[in-house]
């Protein structure tokens, strides 16, 4: 006969827990059962939107360096740590901001300001300045690898990803080679007379790019024409521009008037929203990788995060001693933002203020998780909403924005009383983004 012996199994092992697991229980899910259910989640969610503001220290460190006022900042596309700063002095550093070492210093990489940085491929640094000269560097070489004389101080400077072509910003957009030392072609619009302040290429299509210009111009040309294609003349002039990284065709302005504008250029008539917080001129801006959200930093001393297509309740970044910010960066894992300013410091923010740095475990992640879909759920409740939007921000700015909402409200009411006091018909309320574009020019 064949024996057959039985295994039993402990089914306990299968239902233990580890020391400090929350003890199982079973819920009636029966919403009969639970008529407090909804006023516990809002409580809860109240609970959540107090605890992210006070988990809230977006500030991560400085790096330090230069002597004079920081200008312009420039990321590597393919690094996470790797960003380039210039300065007034004519001073450029390569910082690793994983480490928060500085990989090269370049005390005189120009005379004067440096105007322009574009970090090129994994090793190399195209700088401009007023200085008229354009330099390409070897990032631990003390020496440029080549100079690029031209006519004009330049204002900006922008290299496409996949060539070895690379454009400069002065009285004129030009296009250069790096195998080239003179100009491979002018770009300019017939009528104008403008200093270009800005100028990029194109993301997605590299033949495309952009300039701002001082006559309160944004113009786009195409380098496979040779030529200026489009021109719109804005209220004010615009200092920056970033295009957006996920939509080829959306691109966004920093505004002298203290807005930020995108446009599609498909339709250049007005702009598709308005950002508005700033109360100074806005200098600079930079699109997240993902391209959900950007950054801003401006005249009013303050950095500010935007979601993109919510045009207002940014999230504000100050500290007491941060000056005038003239540049701000996206890292290109979104998770940080940097920004210039003119007491000479490069800062590194958090791009989300309450984020724990660090190792987090998968519990936890869901524990934030919950609680944030929780504030999403009940942000149009009055008390958690408050608490959503609520900013502290530096007794100069909060008492100038209270004085532009004075002011704000006085031009509306004038407007009203004028429409009032003519004519049926005659004077038509205008849409607030009819009024930014005068004119588009072809």
């Amino acid at each position: 006969m064949v024996k057959i012996s039985v295994l039993q199994h402990d089914l306990s092992s299968h239902t233990a827990t580890r020391p400090g697991d929350p003890t199982p229980v079973s819920r009636n899910l029966n919403p009969l059962v639970h008529p407090f259910s909804r006023a516990r989640e809002r409580t809860r969610a109240l609970n959540a939107a107090k605890m992210d503001r006070m988990f809230a220290k977006p500030f991560v460190g400085a790096l330090e360096g230069h002597v004079d006022a920081v200008e312009v900042l420039a990321k590597q596309g393919d690094s996470i740590s790797t960003v380039a700063s210039g300065s007034w002095d004519g001073g450029i550093i390569v910082h690793n901001l994983s480490q928060r070492i500085q990989m090269a210093q370049l005390p005189q990489g120009h005379k004067g300001k440096v105007t322009g940085l574009s970090l090129v491929g994994d090793s190399r640094l195209l700088s401009c300045g007023v200085d008229c000269n354009v330099k390409l560097w070897k990032i631990g070489s003390d020496e440029p690898v080549n100079v690029f004389p031209g006519k004009y101080a330049f204002n900006s400077i922008d290299h496409q990803r996949s060539s070895s072509i690379f454009a400069t910003a002065s009285t004129l957009v030009q296009i250069w080679d790096e195998t080239k030392s003179a100009p491979i072609s002018n770009l300019t619009f017939p009528t104008s007379t403008e200093t270009i302040s800005s100028v990029r290429f194109n993301l997605s299509e590299s033949s495309i790019l952009a300039s701002v210009g001082s006559d309160r111009t944004f113009t786009l040309y195409d380098i496979r024409t040779g030529k200026a294609e489009r021109r719109v003349v804005m209220q004010m002039r615009a200092n920056a521009l970033s295009w957006s990284p996920t939509f080829p065709t959306n691109i966004l302005l920093a505004s002298e008037d203290h807005n930020l504008y995108t446009f599609d250029i498909r339709r250049l008539d007005a702009p598709s929203l308005i950002y508005k917080g700033h109360v100074a001129a806005v200098m600079s801006c930079d699109w997240s990788p993902t391209g959900t959200e950007f950054v801003s930093g401006g005249w009013d001393r303050t950095v500010r995060i935007w979601q993109t297509g919510q045009g207002h309740s940014p999230e504000v970044y100050h500290t007491k001693r941060m000056q005038r910010v003239t540049s701000t960066l996206f890292t290109t894992d979104a998770r940080f933002v940097l920004s210039g300013s003119d007491d000479g410091n490069v800062r590194i923010w958090k791009g989300k203020a309450s984020e724990r740095l660090g190792i987090v475990t998968a519990r936890e992640r869901a524990a934030v998780e919950y609680r944030s879909s929780l504030v999403d759920r009940w942000k149009m409740d009055k008390e958690v909403g408050k608490v959503v939007r609520t900013r502290h921000l530096p007794k100069p700015v909060y008492t100038a924005n209270k004085l532009k909402n004075t002011m704000l409200e006085s031009k509306r009411v004038k407007e009203e009383r004028r429409r009032k006091h003519t004519r049926a018909g005659e004077s038509k309320p205008k849409p607030e983004r009819k009024k930014v574009v005068l004119v588009e020019q072809t």
